[in-house]
C-alpha cells in the first residue's frame, strides 16, 4: 500500500517552492523572447492598457506549456543538488532508501503537470491562440502608417491597394507611391503615382488624410449608360500637391476570426482528427480530378475513343518529320504565327502546371501542419517527464545547489532539445523529413539520456570523471600509455636477482619462439578477427610473466635498474587478435561496416605495435641481464 511520508512530503515542498519560482522565471524568459517578434506591432499604435494587458495575457497563456518543462528541469535539478549539497541525500541513502523511492512524490507531481500541459494545450491554448491572433490582426489594422510595407502592395486600406518603394521610419515620408482605388470596382479603378508623400490619421480616427507631392492622377470615366464595346474616356491629372480624404475606422475593433479558425493550432485534438480526415479526403479529390484533367488533355483527346486517340498519338509520333516539313512549307509569316501560338500554348500550360503545384503543396502543407500539431500536444507533455528525469539525477549526481551549475546544465540541456525540436519542425514542415521522424527528434533523443542519468544516478555510478572518460577514449584510440616507475622509499627485502634473471633469459627465448611461428606484419582474416574467438594466450603468458619480473625488480636500491624497468612498454595481450573481448560486440562491430573497418585498422596498428615492442622487450632484456649480472658477481 502506497503512504505518503515526511520524506515525500519534505521533498514535495522543496520542488515545489523551487517550480513556483522557476516556472516565473521561464515565463518571463520566453515572453520576452516571445516578444521581441511583435515589437513593430506595438511601438506607436496608441494602444490602451486593457488591450496590451489582453496581449500579455493571451501570450503568457500560449506559452505555458513550454515553460513547464524547463520549470521542471531547473527546479528538480535545484532541488537534489540542494540535497546533496547538505549531505541530505547521503543520509536518506544510508537509511535504505534508493534514489527512486525518494523521487516518487516528485514523479507524481510531474504527471499530474504533464496532464495540466496536455490540458492547456487542448482547451486553453487554441483559445488563446484565436484571441491572440485575433488581437495581433486589430493592432495591425489600427495605425496602417505604421504597418505599411516597403516593396509590396498593402490591401489594410479598403477600397484602396498602397504600394511603397521605399519608407523613412524617422521623418515619416513615403517615397515611389503607387495608388489604386477602386471605390467604382476594377474597371474604373483609379490609379495615382506620387513621387513622394505622408499619410496621417486625422484626429477623430475616423479618416487617414495623404498629402502627394509631384504626381499624376489617372481615372476612367466610365458611365452605367455607356456601352461596354465603345471607347471609354479618362482624365489625367498632374500635381504638385495633393491631399486625399480616405474612410478609415482607426479605432481599436476586434478583427474578425474567421480565418484564424482554420489554423491548426487553434482547434484540439478530436478536431484536429477529424479535419484531418476531411483535408486528406479533400487533397485525395483534387489529385484525382488533376490526374483525370492531365489524362484528358495531355494524353487523351476528347472527341476521340481511347483506342483511336491512341492510334492518333502514335502516328504523329512516327511522323515527327513529316510535321517539320510541313511547317518549313509555310511561309515566314505563317511559320511565326505557328509559333507564337506554340508558345503561348506551352506557356499557358505551365502557368496552369504551376498554379496546381502550388495549390497541391499547400493542400500537403495544411495536411502536415494538422499532424505536427496533434502530435505536439503529445510531445510537450511528455517532454515534462523526460526532462524530470534528467534534472533530478543530475542533481544527485553533480550535488551542487543554487542558480550556478545548475542554470547553465539547465540551458544547455533545453538549447539541445529545443535545436533539436526546432529543427524537426522545420525540416517536416518543409516536407522534407516525415512528420513522425520530425516531431519526435528532441523526444528520440532525450528519452534514452534521461534513461542513463536515472540509472547512473540510481546506481551511484560515476559519470562526470574525466580520468574515466581519459582512459576509455585512450584505450578506443590505440594511444600508448608509458611505465612511471619510482623507486621506493622503504625496501624490506631485495628483490630476487637471480630468480629474475632466469625469467628475462626464459621471456626473451620465448618471443623468439612466438616470432617464427606468428607473423604479426601479416594481415588478418576478417572474419577471424570479428566473428571467432582470437585470444592469444602465449602473449597472455609472456605479459604476465615479465609483469611479475617487473613488480619484483622495482623494490631494487639501484636507480639503473629502475631505469631499465621503465623503458618495457606497456603490452596490450589481447588487442592485436580482436577489438573487444566480448563476442557479441565484435559481431556488431563487424556488422556495421564503417565501425568494423575503423576497429580492423585499429587491431593492425596493434598488431605492428606489438611486434615493435616483442623487439624492445628483448632488447631491453639484454641490457637489465647485464646490470644484474653485476649485481650479482
Amino acid at each position: 500500500m502506497l503512504r505518503i511520508k515526511k520524506l515525500d512530503i519534505f521533498i514535495a515542498k522543496q520542488f515545489g517552492l523551487l517550480f513556483v519560482a522557476t516556472f516565473f522565471i521561464c515565463q518571463f524568459v520566453l515572453m520576452m523572447q516571445f516578444l521581441w517578434r511583435y515589437v513593430d506591432e506595438l511601438i506607436g499604435k496608441g494602444l490602451s492598457m486593457d488591450v496590451l494587458a489582453q496581449f500579455f495575457w493571451y501570450m503568457g497563456i500560449m506559452l505555458m506549456p513550454q515553460a513547464f518543462p524547463l520549470a521542471i528541469l531547473l527546479s528538480s535539478l535545484i532541488a537534489f543538488g540542494n540535497l546533496g549539497e547538505s549531505s541530505e541525500l547521503t543520509a536518506i541513502k544510508a537509511a535504505g532508501i534508493s534514489l527512486m523511492q525518494a523521487m516518487r512524490s516528485l514523479i507524481v507531481i510531474t504527471i499530474a503537470i504533464s496532464c495540466i500541459s496536455f490540458y492547456f494545450q487542448e482547451v486553453i491554448g487554441p483559445r488563446a491562440f484565436v484571441s491572440f491572433q485575433q488581437l495581433l490582426l486589430s493592432m495591425k489594422q489600427k495605425n496602417p502608417e505604421v504597418e505599411i510595407p516597403e516593396g509590396i502592395f498593402y490591401d489594410g486600406i479598403p477600397g484602396s491597394n498602397l504600394y511603397v518603394q521605399k519608407k523613412n521610419m524617422e521623418s515619416g515620408m513615403l517615397y515611389g507611391i503607387m495608388i489604386y482605388r477602386m471605390n467604382g470596382g476594377y474597371e474604373d479603378a483609379a490609379v495615382i503615382l506620387a513621387d513622394s508623400g505622408r499619410i496621417q490619421s486625422t484626429a477623430e480616427k475616423k479618416h487617414l488624410l495623404l498629402t502627394l507631392y509631384s504626381g499624376e492622377w489617372f481615372e476612367n470615366m466610365r458611365q452605367s449608360g455607356i456601352n461596354v464595346n465603345t471607347n471609354v474616356p479618362y482624365r489625367r491629372e498632374t500635381f504638385a500637391t495633393k491631399r486625399i480624404l480616405l474612410d478609415f475606422d482607426g479605432g481599436f475593433n476586434m478583427a474578425d476570426a474567421g480565418g484564424i479558425a482554420s489554423d491548426a493550432r487553434s482547434k484540439g485534438l478530436s478536431r484536429i482528427l477529424h479535419d484531418l480526415d476531411s483535408i486528406r479526403e479533400f487533397n485525395d479529390s483534387v489529385g484525382h480530378a488533376y490526374y483525370h484533367e492531365a489524362r484528358q488533355t495531355v494524353l487523351y483527346q476528347p472527341s476521340l475513343p481511347k483506342k483511336d486517340s491512341l492510334r492518333v498519338l502514335d502516328t504523329a509520333k512516327s511522323q515527327t518529320t513529316d510535321l517539320d516539313s510541313l511547317l518549313h512549307a509555310l511561309t515566314n509569316e505563317k511559320r511565326q504565327q505557328v509559333i507564337r501560338t506554340a508558345s503561348s500554348d506551352v506557356q499557358m500550360a505551365m502557368g496552369n502546371i504551376e498554379f496546381k503545384a502550388e495549390y497541391s503543396e499547400w493542400l500537403n502543407y495544411e495536411d502536415r501542419m494538422h499532424q505536427m500539431e496533434a502530435i505536439n500536444k503529445f510531445t510537450l507533455s511528455l517532454s515534462c517527464l523526460i526532462f524530470f528525469f534528467i534534472g533530478a539525477p543530475l542533481g544527485a549526481i553533480i550535488r551542487k545547489g543554487g542558480l550556478g551549475v545548475p542554470v547553465i546544465i539547465s540551458v544547455i540541456v533545453f538549447i539541445i532539445f529545443y535545436i533539436l525540436d526546432n529543427t524537426g519542425m522545420r525540416m517536416a514542415r518543409a516536407d522534407e523529413w516525415t512528420v513522425w521522424f520530425g516531431k519526435l527528434l528532441g523526444t528520440v533523443v532525450l528519452s534514452p539520456i534521461a534513461i542513463f542519468f536515472t540509472y547512473k544516478a540510481n546506481n551511484d555510478s560515476v559519470v562526470f570523471n574525466l580520468d574515466l572518460y581519459k582512459d576509455l577514449l585512450i584505450r578506443i584510440l590505440g594511444l600508448r600509455t608509458k611505465r612511471h616507475l619510482m623507486k621506493k622509499e622503504v625496501i624490506i627485502d631485495d628483490p630476487q636477482y637471480a630468480v629474475d634473471a632466469e625469467r628475462l633469459r626464459t621471456i626473451s627465448a620465448d618471443i623468439s619462439q612466438y616470432a617464427t611461428e606468428h607473423s604479426l606484419l601479416r594481415w588478418p582474416s576478417p572474419v577471424k578477427v570479428f566473428f571467432r574467438p582470437g585470444d592469444d594466450h602465449d602473449i597472455e603468458r609472456i605479459n604476465n610473466l615479465l609483469e611479475e619480473t617487473i613488480e619484483d625488480l622495482s623494490y631494487t636500491r639501484d636507480n639503473r635498474v629502475i631505469q631499465a624497468l621503465n623503458q618495457y612498454p606497456v603490452i596490450a595481450a589481447n588487442a592485436h587478435t580482436r577489438p573487444f573481448r566480448r563476442k557479441w560486440l565484435n559481431v556488431l562491430t563487424g556488422l556495421f561496416i564503417p565501425t568494423g573497418v575503423f576497429f580492423y585498422f585499429r587491431m593492425l596498428r596493434y598488431r605492428f605495435r606489438l611486434y615493435k615492442d616483442l623487439q624492445s622487450v628483448i632488447h631491453t632484456n639484454k641490457r637489465l641481464l647485464r646490470r644484474i649480472e653485476e649485481k650479482i658477481k
